[in-house]
């Protein structure tokens, strides 16, 4: 209902009431008077004078009725006027509202219809634009599609005038085949013949004259051999040389990462010689009781103001020099202050830990990994390969490769991802059995790494033979970092020997006059006598002392075989 039926309501009921108001007090009067005759009748018979007296009440009573029925009447005409004041004043302020609704309501439509209008412009541009980049984009597919098949149709035709020269070939080479039938049984016969010629001149035996042209077939297909891997090479070498030359170097040279070399051995700087006595404690109980609490063998000798920390596990190594460190600057050595110790050195090299692995994150520019894979790379700040620290030689692996990509085109966040990780197996070798690439792969592929940095991990070490091109590429790159001089150690003796069996090899070939094993067994040069070996001799002997040396040898990196021919020629002037 609206407001002026409201009015209207309210304004009925109140004049019903005043009504209903007036009615009741006529009624009553009149009851009142009816009730004082009959008491006048009863009360005039009892007394007169009583009964004049109640009569003139009864009038007076009359009088006032009357009058207050006049008044309810007036009161009644009263409320009839206000109630149709009030409700032509509701007419007004009804046509009023009903006037500003019917004005608000265009004022919002118009505002409706300008905003829809405004809307669907935007929508009609936006759909357009759409239909103009879709329409481009079906051209563009049907320029390749009309392309494809055009190139589909050339293949064809290759294939077509292929067959077409393979079965001219055929018949080519079924006619030859008969040709040479014939032309074998003739050269049995001049064999035979020739055989027993050359048995009766040269007196030698059937077997001896095979021994020597088999030897002499030998040489000449290696000469062949040779001529043709050189032609191949040298090809391969002007397309394929210098770029990949350039990528490497330029990726290991904007490495410029520091040398390493690390042990299995710590030694710890004593304040004084006094302080051994105190780390053995009384009968040897505190250097037991560090053992048995660290794992580590504490070795203490005649080394002045220093003593040594041994163990296979570099991480539990290091928590045993923290340990000792600690004990040694507090002073106070113990069996209960040295585990007391042990756990605070313990979490200090775990929160060392997840430091260095985040730093590592941080400088290779990975985001998002799993915090296991976290700890795992953390507990790498430890362990060395050869003497290289194996969290550094991640980095390392990964700005190589990550260069190498963007030389390449590739997806460098995920080459370097893969680089990174390939040697995370590492840090559970001593936990797990088996190759530290398997290890890592399927720890990787526990912790959800995509399927090509599995690969990449798994196949680092051509446990897994490569299939994608990030494999490869983190083999390289690996290679670089730990081929490179300087980056991995070996002991004296093993490099020695190694250098020895390389002059060896290459010493013991025919014409042959000097070998040099140079930086530090990563190039030999072969001196060899020009009168005996020609220059396809040289290659083919280059390539026997690199084949030889690739069977019998394990080194980092690669080993270049120079083999250097020189003619000289002499004269003096008198």
């Amino acid at each position: 209902m609206t407001p002026v039926d409201w009015v209207l309501v309210v304004a009925i009921i109140v004049l019903a009431a005043s009504v209903i108001a007036g009615l009741v007090l006529g009624a009553r009067a009149l009851r009142v008077l009816h009730t004082d005759r009959q008491d006048a009748q009863v009360r005039r018979e009892q007394a007169v004078g009583d009964a004049q007296a109640k009569v003139e009440d009864a009038k007076a009573k009359a009088a006032s009725v009357r009058a207050e029925t006049a008044a309810a009447k007036a009161e009644a005409n009263a409320a009839r006027a206000e109630a149709r004041r009030v409700l032509e004043t509701a007419h007004s302020e009804a046509d009023t509202i009903l006037e500003h609704a019917h004005r608000q309501a265009e004022t919002d439509a118009e505002q409706l219809r300008a905003a829809a209008r405004r809307s669907g412009e935007r929508e009609v541009a936006l759909l357009n634009a759409t239909v103009k980049e879709q329409a481009a984009e079906v051209e563009r597919r049907a320029a390749r599609i009309d392309e494809r098949e055009r190139l589909h149709a050339e293949e064809v035709e290759r294939l077509v005038e292929r067959e077409r020269r393979l079965a001219a070939l055929e018949s080519d080479l079924s006619k030859r085949e008969s040709a040479l039938t014939a032309r074998e049984a003739e050269l049995a016969k001049a064999d035979e013949v020739k055989r027993r010629e050359l048995e009766r001149i040269a007196g030698l035996s059937v077997e001896t004259a095979r021994t020597e042209l088999i030897e002499a077939i030998e040489g000449q297909a290696k000469r062949e051999a040779a001529i043709l891997v050189r032609d191949i090479e040298t090809e391969a070498k002007n397309t394929a040389d210098t770029r990949a030359r350039h990528i490497v170097v330029d990726a290991i040279q904007r490495i410029a990462s520091e040398q390493t070399a690390e042990s299995v051995v710590s030694v710890l700087h004593l304040p004084s010689d006094e302080m051994k006595g105190r780390i053995i404690g009384r009968e040897g109980r505190n250097i037991r009781a560090f053992e048995s609490t660290t794992g580590v063998n504490l070795i203490i000798d005649d080394t002045p103001e220093a003593v040594l920390l041994s163990c296979f596990d570099p991480v539990r190594r290091e928590v045993g020099r923290l340990t000792l460190e600690k004990l040694v600057l507090d002073g106070r050595i113990h069996p209960h202050r040295i585990e007391e110790v042990f756990d605070s050195a313990k979490n200090e090299v775990e929160r060392l830990c997840d430091r260095a692995a985040e730093e590592a994150l941080v400088d290779v520019g990975i985001t998002s990994i799993h915090p296991e894979l976290v700890k795992l790379l953390g507990r790498l700040r430890y362990r060395t390969s050869y003497g290289q620290n194996v969290l550094k030689h991640l980095v390392e692996t990964a700005h190589i490769a990550g260069i190498m990509a963007a030389e390449l085109g590739l997806d460098v966040p995920t080459m370097k991802r893969a680089a990174f990780l390939h040697d995370i197996g590492k840090a559970l070798t001593h936990e797990v059995e088996g190759s530290h690439a398997l290890i890592g792969a399927d720890m990787a592929r526990k912790y959800g790494e995509h399927e090509d940095v599995v690969h990449a991990i798994e196949a680092h070490h051509n446990e897994v033979p490569p299939q994608t091109i990030e494999a490869v590429l983190t083999q390289a790159a690996d290679a670089c970092s730990g081929g490179r001089p300087g980056a991995r150690r070996e002991s004296l003796e093993a490099y020695v020997k190694r250098l020895e069996r390389i002059e060896e090899i290459a010493g013991g070939k025919a014409g042959v006059e000097k070998v040099f094993a140079m930086q530090a067994g990563r190039e030999i040069r072969v001196m060899v006598r020009p009168d005996d070996i020609d220059d396809i001799g040289a290659a083919v002997l280059a390539r026997d002392v690199a084949k030889q040396i690739e069977e019998e040898l394990t080194y980092p990196g690669q080993i270049r075989v120079t083999v250097v021919r020189e003619s000289r020629v002499t004269e003096l002037a008198r």
